[in-house]
């Protein structure tokens, strides 16, 4: 494959927004044929997100409030990166911690989600948490959260009914899932 020919250009970049979380920006491209466009994008640090996993194939997951979508999601505990150069495992274990009041003996790397590719930048970095302990919740001032437990195979029913719709959470959950039964056959 000759992905030279799909490449776009920046030939001017202009910053609109400079937000708290985002940035949004305005850039002239050069097209793979050489004519020019414009595309507009969103800049952000960054995230990470955790599926939590309980010994009884249990998720625990939060229900809160999405004000762009104006309803409450079920999703698994993320959050965005404190820093560009913060370490996401560290922050996979904080955002753990502050969300649900779990630590984990066993994290493991489930893979990168870009959740919107045409106009936002964000990568959200999944992960698995096993081997849970609880302590107490320390969510962000701005954070109310309702936390619930919800077996695994259950979730896996919600994301194919359509009914979990947070893009993150469903490949998290679809993806523990296959994890579970590779395990099961032998085959991880």
């Amino acid at each position: 494959m000759n992905d030279e020919k799909l490449i776009e250009h920046c030939l001017d970049s202009k910053l609109i927004y400079d937000g708290k979380v985002v940035h949004l920006y305005v850039d002239r491209i050069s097209l793979p044929n050489g004519a020019e466009g414009v595309r507009e994008y969103v800049k952000h640090i960054g995230a990470v997100a955790v599926l939590p996993l309980t010994d009884k194939e249990e998720v625990i997951c939060v229900r809160q409030y999405r004000y762009a979508h104006r309803v409450v999601m079920t999703e698994i505990p993320a959050g965005k990166l404190d820093s560009s150069d913060e370490d996401h495992v560290e922050a996979a274990l904080r955002e753990l911690r502050e969300e649900t009041g779990a630590v984990c003996e066993k994290l493991t790397y489930l893979g990168l989600f870009r959740s919107t590719p045409a106009i936002l930048d964000e990568k959200i970095d999944l992960y698995l948490a096993e081997g849970l302990t609880f302590g107490e919740c320390d969510p962000d001032d701005d954070e109310f959260l309702e936390i619930v437990r919800v077996p695994l195979s259950e979730l896996v029913d919600q994301v194919l009914a359509g009914e979990i719709t947070d893009g993150k959470t469903q490949v998290a959950i679809l993806k523990t899932a296959e994890i579970l039964r590779r395990r099961r056959e032998g085959l991880a």
